[in-house]
């Protein structure tokens, strides 16, 4: 059989990802040829500014690496546009001069940036924010300059303003309209989206007409029709897109805004196709990433010869992609559009919910401060379904999606970006018996690109696992094979029994091997612990349990020595211990410093290894390790059912960074002493930047604090191991005692509501970011939270023989 030349004009997005429908629908049917105008393979263009802001980088949005070209026969010419097409004699003509035959073309150009055309727009220091290159632009420029201003207030001009506020730049926005981002919100909705961007440090200049970019060798500011102006030595211009049809026009094929396409996506020429934001299709040209992938998918079954319903149009939805911000828009919401509206308000909360309403059915939606209903109001619009439906439901609260996904039929789609629909989902959650949202995105790419749809793909997940044939067994996942106790089930068991010992809870809960094994121990220990820590510290229980500590009925292996207060102790692989000296916010002294050197030498280790700026002293056997502690100045601690508090890594802090803009050493040396006495179920990384540069790792640790104009960002749930995650921003506090006390509330609540072993990334995906905020920005809650670690402080401080704390440990209430 002879393959077809299928040619492909655009590496991006919307042609590529037709390029991987046709492979799944006829794979061996084409000799593929790809042209692009950049030198990179195709990447995820919508997470850009996740790369201007630091939460990832090139490589992780990168969608089709060099090799999946190469494994699926596809040469690709990448930094070597066409610039003819003719569709006479059927073939390309690229920039070096390539010449390719084609049987089938597809045109997918992409758009290019608008630039406004004011005076001094070619100047130095005047980018767009597009591609990799603008990004890459930026990112330089900010190393030498300091004030940026965007051009624009709309969705990719907050985004890009948010990576240059990262980037250590003071920031001003300047909007021509009344509201920021006035095609997605609505006034109540952007009023409050502006309010907390200013939290963050953007500031704003609304309603301004640009009538110049001031400068003589570069860019050095704006100046406005109204005589005033503003300092920037960086002007971005984010003020839309427009499609990229100079080529097809050029080639004879009919363009009105861009290129002109039927249902199925086929131009005026013969056998030449266009996809994404290049194409045209009922005078609407879309500029998001779901109704170019839905074109994609009618155009691959076109071209292979299946059978498939025509390309009707799409519903637009957009979601901001800045950390710490929840905004969800789809849909009219237009009050010209529509004929009624439900809105809901919460000032204190500063959430907010506009449904749209057309002749009795939901055509429009707007989310401020909590989206999790954004994926059941999209399928609302999709189905326009009748407003009625809202009548079952108590409007503000949470809903159950149970109804809503049981009357999705298996073809109906979840994620839009990638095409998944429900039942690929259900039917992967089956098959692989996933069991959370991440695992699902893994195995389906559902919610991998703008992640909107992860409220719908989480419904999805839980009404697939209750109404499984085996559901019960699906649901509950036991601690291990020695008791029928789910986590959960077993942290209730152990707070009712009062049992002061593991031994004694296996005896009291009918544990089915008498000993346990090396899974449930140490989970029965940090639960038996944590119910005992919560009550009095001299209770009876709290009594046996030192008791039970010192006999050695504990659980304690050979090589698991108790926690210190000033050290932390390790097991290894040999059966030897590591000993890391605390060195509180990275900081040390000579005198430190000699006392380990003389320790080193005292106990013949034989390796001392530096890891994240601490001193870790490898080797030791369980009673050098006690020892070595105690000469070092570091008493231990009576007993640990957990793992020890965290030490807390910091950048050079504001006397050598220039670009800090908070003392990051002082609030790390602070809020590692606070957490002292801590006992956590998992181990967990902590770390504080002066900059949001978060040059010490902030947005890969579990808890992360950063500096920022607007004071202290904090991360959570973010993970630097084998398996990259940033961190989600959590809070931004004012001050350095808000920021403290919020941080450890919030590893208090983990170490209380947490399962034993699971990481601060699995609790967040289990619990929602919602709840934990509403939880920590309670402020009694938080005060309960902050009061309970304390009493630890005052356990650990007595069992250590402590007369008082450090002062810069004391209570910051």
């Amino acid at each position: 059989m002879v393959k077809q030349r299928l040619v492909v004009v655009g590496n991006g997005m919307a042609g590529v990802r037709c390029v991987e429908e046709i492979l799944k629908l006829a794979p061996d049917a084409f000799e593929i040829t790809i042209f692009g105008s950049e030198p990179h393979p195709n990447y995820n263009r919508i997470l850009l500014s996740k790369v201007l802001q630091g939460d990832t980088n090139v490589g992780d949005i990168t969608i089709n690496d060099w090799q999946w070209y190469k494994e699926n026969g596809i040469v690709l010419y990448a930094g070597d546009p066409i610039i003819e097409i003719d569709t006479v004699s059927c073939r390309v003509i690229s920039e070096s001069g390539r010449n390719v035959k084609y049987d089938r073309l597809i045109v997918a150009t992409g758009s290019l940036p608008f630039m406004l055309p004011l005076p001094g727009a070619d100047k130095p220091g005047v980018t767009a924010f597009r591609d990799i290159a603008d990004c890459n632009a930026m990112m330089e420029a900010s190393k030498s300059y300091k004030k940026a201003v965007v051009i624009g207030g709309g969705l990719l001009g907050l985004e890009a303003a948010r990576g240059l506020l990262n980037l250590g730049m003071d920031v001003h926005v300047v909007h021509n309209l009344d509201y920021l981002m006035n095609r997605q919100l609505d006034p109540t909705a952007a009023d409050l989206l502006k309010l907390e961007l200013e939290k963050q440090g953007m500031k704003f200049l609304i309603g301004k007409q640009t009538e110049q970019i001031l400068g003589k060798k570069r860019a050095e500011g704006l100046l406005f029709k109204d005589g005033t102006s503003v300092e920037g030595d960086l002007v971005v211009i984010a003020v839309g897109i427009r499609p990229n049809v100079k080529l097809a026009a050029e080639s004879g094929i009919k363009v009105n805004h861009a290129i002109l396409v039927n249902d199925y996506m086929e131009t005026s020429a013969p056998n030449v196709y266009a996809v994404g934001e290049c194409a045209e299709h009922r005078g609407i040209v879309y500029g998001m990433v779901a109704p170019l992938y839905e074109q994609g998918k009618v155009l691959a079954k076109r071209i292979c010869g299946v059978d498939t319903a025509p390309y009707e149009g799409s519903i637009m939805a957009a979601q901001l992609k800045v950390s710490g911000i929840d905004l969800f828009s789809a849909g009219d919401i237009n009050d010209s559009e529509i004929t009624a509206s439900i809105q809901y308000l919460d000032g204190v909360n500063q959430t907010y919910k506009k449904i749209c309403v057309k002749d009795g059915k939901i055509v429009g939606a707007v989310l401020f401060g909590d989206i999790s209903e954004s994926g059941k109001l999209l399928g609302y619009i999709k189905q326009t379904a009748d407003v009625s439906v809202l009548e079952q439901q108590a409007f503000g609260e949470g809903a159950d999606d149970d109804d809503l996904i049981g009357s999705m039929s298996d073809t109906e789609s979840i994620c839009s970006c990638n095409g998944v629909t429900k039942g690929a989902i259900a039917c992967a959650i089956r098959e692989g018996g996933l069991q959370t949202v991440e695992e699902v995105r893994a195995c389906t790419k559902a919610s991998s690109s703008c992640g909107g749809c992860k409220p719908l793909v989480a419904a999805v997940l839980k009404y697939t696992l209750a109404n499984a044939a085996d559901a019960s067994e699906v649901r509950k996942e036991t601690v291990c094979g020695c008791t029928d106790y789910s986590h959960e089930e077993l942290k209730a068991a152990i707070r009712a029994g009062g049992f002061a010992t593991e031994a004694g809870a296996m005896q009291g809960l009918g544990w089915k091997r008498p000993e346990g094994c090396r899974v449930c121990k140490p989970a029965l220990r940090y639960y038996v612990g944590a119910s005992i820590r919560g009550a009095d510290s001299g209770s009876a229980a709290a009594d046996s349990l030192e008791a039970a500590y010192h006999s050695g009925q504990a659980g304690e292996t050979a090589a698991e020595v108790p926690a210190a207060a000033g050290a932390a102790y390790a097991p290894l692989a040999d059966r030897t211990c590591s000993l890391t000296p605390r060195m509180y916010g990275g900081l040390t002294s000579a005198e430190q410093l000699r006392r380990i050197a003389d320790v080193i030498d005292k106990y013949g280790i034989s390796q001392v290894k530096l890891t994240d700026g601490r001193v870790n002293l490898c080797g030791l056997s369980p009673e050098q390790a006690a020892a070595a502690g105690a000469e070092l100045g570091m008493m231990p601690a009576s007993a640990t059912y957990g793992k020890t508090s965290p030490q807390v890594a910091t950048c050079a802090g504001p006397a050598y960074d220039r670009s800090a803009l908070r003392d990051s050493v002082r609030l790390g040396a602070l809020l590692e002493r606070r957490l002292e006495g801590l006992q956590l179920p998992s181990s967990v990384s902590v770390a504080v930047s002066g900059s949001p540069l978060h040059r010490a790792g902030t947005l890969a640790k579990d808890l992360g604090i950063a500096g920022a104009p607007a004071g202290w960002e904090i991360y959570v749930g973010g993970s630097g191991g084998a398996k990259l995650k940033p961190g989600q921003l959590l809070s931004t506090e004012p001050d350095e005692e808000n920021a403290l006390l919020m941080a450890a509330a919030f590893l208090q609540l983990y170490s209380e509501d947490a399962f034993y072993g699971e990481t601060t990334a699995q609790w967040i995906e289990r619990t929602g970011l919602v709840r934990l905020r509403e939880t920590l920005f309670n402020r009694e809650l938080r005060t309960a939270l902050v009061k309970r670690l304390e009493a630890q402080w005052t356990t650990a401080d007595e069992t250590n023989g402590q007369e008082q704390r450090q002062p810069e440990a004391a209570s910051l209430r």
